[in-house]
């Protein structure tokens, strides 16, 4: 799918267009072209009962809010978008939705640490049990699926070893057995690969990502077409609480606006580094899907219309070799997160995954992970060099 293809029940215009105008009316009132911030707690009601637009509280909503939601459904192809306070109060709001003590949930078997720690450590103590599996097997998955199985939750590519789960099988297969199939789409993002026109029932991204796209705004996503779904997500958002305040919503719209040009970049600078760490002589394994020996690449190629700004390689030279390669960056900043305009570097195993070590999703010691941004190519790759000969 390119970015100009428009997915099933999306908007007749093109998905840049849509990322830009969808939600972001000019202001009637001024003209004013970026929508206002509707910095408000509450809202005056025209006698008991009367609401303007349906605000009263914005808990329950807030024009800034609805504005990124319709952005968000936009993007993804959506009848629905609910915007929350982070990707983890998107993802705790749907499975506590949809599940019930005693329910299972299958899962990758490299999924996301604190999606795995949210399933099994948060809703396992009120009784949801899950079994991580490789989702590249469907045979596998489908042994792994249990009368109880209510859930079949994929990421892709994942988090941190960019594995590629074939959409289009595993919702196919999560149909036949009547399973709500998520897909958490944050490392492609919409701009890449749309996962409700390959089938899934629910999209979730941590918008802190690739969609706000400047590390400045935490907040999370889901976009769903089902009407009594969106219902019971929506009274769970309004009844706990997690929303998008009004600023963040806002600072995510902004982000979003550019989401397509940032992916075209992201994903050619990650191109280009990954082509030169594979060549390295200290580089062991090279985790990029736009790579022709990535086991995922052909399947990425028909699922996605870019690979991405997301790199794991495996260094050699073991945990030390790692540590070493990882604090010895200049223009990638060893920190938490990804998806910005800036470059980062993160070393999984004692930072965005320690909470699985000892778990079958634990990632190795000598994996780090690059979110490379939009700089300039050759001082990315100047930096990786340097940081290269240092080991």
């Amino acid at each position: 799918m390119t970015n100009s293809e428009t997915p099933a029940g999306a908007p007749a215009d093109g998905f840049a267009t849509r990322a830009i105008h969808a939600g972001q009316h000019f202001d009637p009132t001024t003209g004013a072209v970026i929508p206002p911030i509707y910095q408000s707690s509450t809202f005056v009601q025209d006698g008991i009962g009367g609401l303007r637009g349906g605000y009263e509280y914005s808990r329950s909503g807030n024009p800034t809010r609805t504005a990124l939601e319709t952005q968000l459904a936009a993007l993804e192809g959506g009848a629905h978008g609910l915007s929350f306070a982070s990707g983890l109060a998107a993802e705790d709001a749907l499975l506590r939705a949809v599940l019930s003590p005693g329910d299972h949930v299958v899962l990758g078997n490299d999924a996301y640490g604190g999606t795995y720690r949210l399933i099994n450590r948060v809703h396992g103590d009120w009784g949801i049990r899950n079994t991580p599996v490789d989702l590249g097997d469907l045979a596998a998955v489908e042994a792994a699926l249990l009368p109880a199985t209510r859930v079949l939750w994929i990421e892709t590519p994942s988090n941190p070893l960019m594995a590629v789960s074939d959409i289009a099988a595993l919702a196919e297969l999560g149909h036949r057995r009547g399973l709500l199939v998520v897909v958490d789409n944050t490392f492609a993002s919409p701009a890449l690969q749309q996962p409700l026109a390959l089938g899934a029932d629910v999209v979730v991204h941590s918008t802190t990502k690739y969609l706000g796209g400047h590390s400045d705004v935490i907040g999370g996503a889901l976009i769903l077409n089902d009407d009594e779904l969106h219902e019971k997500v929506r009274f769970l958002q309004f009844a706990a609480g997690a929303v998008s305040a009004p600023m963040d919503a806002f600072l995510t719209a902004r982000g979003i606006k550019t989401l397509d040009v940032r992916m075209q970049r992201h994903s050619a600078n990650a191109q280009a580094i990954a082509e030169r760490l594979h060549a390295h002589p200290a580089v062991e394994r090279v985790y990029y899907p736009g790579l022709p020996t990535h086991p995922g690449h052909e399947l990425a190629a028909r699922q996605m219309s870019a690979f991405g700004g997301m790199i794991a390689l495996a260094l050699r030279g073991g945990e030390a070799a790692a540590r070493r390669f990882a604090e010895s960056m200049r223009l990638f900043q060893l920190a938490e997160s990804l998806g910005g305009v800036e470059s980062l570097v993160n070393y999984p195993s004692a930072m965005t995954h320690a909470s699985v070590r000892g778990t079958e999703l634990e990632v190795a010691p000598n994996i780090v992970r690059l979110s490379v941004g939009i700089e300039d190519v050759a001082d990315l790759l100047a930096d990786l060099e340097q940081a290269l000969a240092a080991l």
